[in-house]
């Protein structure tokens, strides 16, 4: 039978064109597919009955809210003519890793763990899983390390990173501390003769207290952030990772200085530049600089972070490296102009911090939502303090209309800022709305 639905989604685009679609939207979330206008058609033809994994997650991410019987595609147990599984096993690893994918980011602590650490889930006699114990320790015998385990572990971090770049982090941080407990219990739970393998899980489990450190520090969470950032600092040294202790270092010098520490911030983004030193990346560097301009903006030294801008800008002009970490994939010209625009705002040069903004949130890619917002937020507080009113107010409207998709107390709480500089101006025709709206605004927590 055709498949109607599916066709409907494709509305007018031609199958080529919507082809294309397919294949940037499977970059943007760490994909591969070989999707063209044969694979299109076969798929409206009612020939793919059931897409397979990399091509499901593609479609459920361009089509959020649905499922694949949305799509018209049949359950995949009819498809494939076997049944719900209670238990895996290694030639099942495509499976095994889809469902620890899903377990990871929906479902409760126990079945979490459970599925991770390949546990049953039947009740003990206390009524806890077996899967832990009450301290989140595995209660059963150690089991061997497997692609699948390390995987998930893998695509959980994608998953989080994709999550807030569209939603920002309010939403998700609860969410996502259990795969993180999951990780590290898989750490000490499992076995592997494979150094590669362990190296993956470690660096897994790094990135991932970074992501959910992360979460925390977007939402306000500031004691949070700081703990999980160190965890993934203590991985990175366990496991001898550079590239993961110079990301734990760059994410702890803007913890530092976004919680006013500016000197820590400096001292942490000069260890972080001394970790990259071992990763053949002029991009990572470029960003730990950046991080220490910051600290010099945030300690009033202008020369400083002039210099430390300078070196930035120099290392980000060598261009991209094979080495680029993947969590780097944020760090292009917007995000250049709005580290750039952090330091001129610091250091109480308004008019220039808004050039630097604008010219962000311009350049800013619209998959980055919430980067978008946190561009627009900066450039209405340095409008504002620069004595422009009524475009920081309409550039404040923005900000409110991308609010409504992006949850971030971070962002919530800049824009509470601006309203206070623009309280004198209430009675201008441009301001009033945008205060009236802001006020009218859910409270954010954290703010």
């Amino acid at each position: 039978m055709p498949n109607n639905d599916f066709r409907r989604l494709r509305g007018s685009r031609s199958p080529a064109e919507f082809a294309a679609a397919v294949r940037r939207a499977a970059r943007e979330i760490g994909e591969q597919v070989a999707c063209d206008a044969r694979y299109i058609g076969r798929v409206e033809a009612g020939e793919i009955r059931c897409p397979n994994y990399a091509y499901e997650r593609v479609f459920l991410y361009m089509f959020p809210g649905l499922t694949l019987a949305d799509l018209g595609f049949s359950a995949r147990e009819t498809v494939r003519g076997r049944g719900a599984r209670t238990t895996t096993t290694h030639s099942d690893s495509d499976e095994e890793s889809d469902v620890l994918r899903r377990a990871f980011m929906t479902s409760g602590t126990t079945t979490v763990a459970a599925v991770s650490l390949g546990f049953g889930t039947a009740p003990s006699a206390s009524g806890a899983s077996g899967a832990a114990d009450a301290a989140g320790t595995p209660a059963a015998a150690h089991r061997r390390l497997g692609e699948a385990e390390v995987k998930a572990v893998e695509d959980a971090v994608r998953q989080i990173r994709l999550l807030d770049d569209r939603h920002g982090a309010d939403g998700l941080y609860k969410r996502a501390a259990q795969p993180l407990r999951t990780a590290y219990a898989l750490l000490e739970a499992s076995t592997t003769s494979r150094r590669s393998m362990a190296d993956r899980l470690h660096a897994g489990a790094g990135e991932l207290a970074l992501s959910v450190g992360w979460l925390a520090h977007d939402s306000g969470r500031f004691d949070d952030a700081r703990s999980h950032y160190a965890e993934a600092l203590a991985t990175a040294r366990v496991a001898g990772d550079p590239a993961l202790e110079a990301h734990a270092f760059s994410n702890s010098a803007f913890l530092a200085r976004d919680t006013g520490r500016p000197r820590e911030a400096v001292r942490a983004a000069q260890a972080g530049q001394r970790a990259a030193q071992h990763v053949a990346s002029p991009r990572l560097l470029s960003l730990l600089t950046l991080r220490e301009a910051g600290g010099w903006a945030g300690l009033g030294d202008r020369t400083g972070c002039e210099q430390a801008i300078g070196r930035a800008k120099s290392l980000f002009e060598r261009g991209t490296a094979q080495a680029d970490p993947e969590w780097m994939s944020f760090f292009g010209e917007a995000e250049l102009e709005g580290l750039e625009a952090q330091c001129w705002s610091a250091l109480g040069d308004w008019s220039r911090a808004a050039r630097h903004a604008r010219r962000a949130a311009s350049l800013q890619d619209p998959h980055f939502t919430r980067n978008l917002a946190l561009y627009s937020a900066e450039l209405a507080d340095d409008l504002a303090r620069a004595g422009a009113p009524d475009e920081a107010a309409a550039v404040g409207q923005d900000v409110l209309d991308l609010l409504e998709e992006v949850q971030s107390s971070r962002i919530q709480t800049m824009l509470t800022a601006t309203t206070r500089v623009l309280l004198p101006h209430r009675r201008s025709p441009s301001v009033a709305p945008f205060l009236t709206r802001h006020a009218s605004a859910r409270t954010p927590r954290g703010a």
